[in-house]
């Protein structure tokens, strides 16, 4: 984790992309501070805390959490301890108990005999510490886009969901031309998600693309410019095409996206989550609402199954 400075009192807390939950964070050191996300368990929170107290002396005043999943808010409780207020969309709220419990983190990662397909993804977990969270949602909700005055510094928070998740939000710096995008953005990295919808993922990049940004803070990945938005929203739009060729050819999720040839984006981070976009545009063209119930344990076996064939491929 390092903590990098990208512009007068902006700050941009990066994790190496190691995969799955290595989310970043952002600090806007004006009017008592503005912290933008959370990590995924407590001690790596702290790190971020600590590495937030070499360039301010107090706790922030504020905390935005730019959407509900885990990895960029798990830690928000480490922040209301001291009396900051937590801000997000309303449907960040709403949907912060409806994923995965902390708890049950726990029990996967000490567990010894968890089962295919979620075996592989018990191993991503071990790399945290889901101890001791207690799931503390955004007080101070927001119902669209909303302009904060951070002592003469104006702050953009744009929703843009339901694109990654319903709440999506990204925050935007206009005088520094910089923006912190949660998950809207996977620099150099998969993305992933199984809420929202292809056209409005791929709005929200060009929204964001629109503000033509001198620097992007994605959600997870290194710092990137407007060709990292246009990357991921081609990336976007070329698994959507691809995917929906493989449903009107009657394939199943996993012959589509073993279908694919994925070029240049096979070079990216944990490729095989392929997986969860074929199945998202499958239950796009079958008419299943963005909002209903995913099964993650059959896409999670064929991100297995993928994985294992990129390897063999490779070898």
């Amino acid at each position: 984790m390092e903590l990098a400075q990208i512009g007068a009192d902006v700050y941009a807390c990066l994790q190496p992309d190691t995969g799955l939950g290595a989310s970043n964070s952002g600090f806007i050191n004006v009017d008592g501070g503005l912290v933008i996300d959370t990590m995924w368990d407590l001690p790596r929170t702290r790190h971020m805390i600590d590495l937030y107290a070499t360039v301010s002396q107090a706790s922030a005043r504020r905390l935005v959490n730019t959407h509900h999943n885990g990895d960029h808010c798990w830690g928000n409780q480490l922040f209301a301890e001291t009396g900051t207020e937590i801000m997000g969309h309303r449907l960040c709220a709403e949907w912060f108990t409806k994923e995965a419990s902390p708890e049950l983190f726990v029990a996967l990662c000490e567990a010894d005999d968890v089962a295919p397909p979620l075996d592989g993804f018990a191993r991503s977990l071990r790399a945290f510490d889901f101890h001791d969270i207690v799931l503390t949602p955004p007080t101070t909700l927001l119902d669209g886009d909303t302009v904060l005055d951070l002592d003469g510094v104006e702050v953009d928070l744009l929703y843009v969901g339901p694109a990654h998740t319903p709440g999506d939000v990204v925050v935007y710096l206009p005088a520094e031309s910089i923006v912190f995008t949660g998950d809207i953005l996977f620099h150099r990295c998969t993305p992933i998600g199984w809420e929202g919808t292809f056209d409005n993922w791929i709005a929200a990049l060009e929204r964001i693309e629109a503000l033509d940004p001198a620097t992007v803070v994605p959600g997870h990945g290194p710092l990137a410019g407007v060709d990292g938005l246009r990357g991921q929203r081609q990336y976007l739009e070329y698994v959507r095409d691809e995917a929906k060729a493989g449903f009107e050819a009657g394939l199943t999720t996993l012959e589509a996206a073993r279908r694919i040839d994925l070029g240049p984006y096979g070079l990216w981070t944990e490729p095989e989550r392929l997986a969860f976009q074929v199945d998202r545009a499958y239950r796009e063209l079958s008419g299943v609402p963005w909002d209903a119930p995913v099964d993650t344990g059959r896409v999670f076996g064929e991100v297995a199954a993928l994985r294992e064939a990129y390897a063999t491929k490779v070898n």
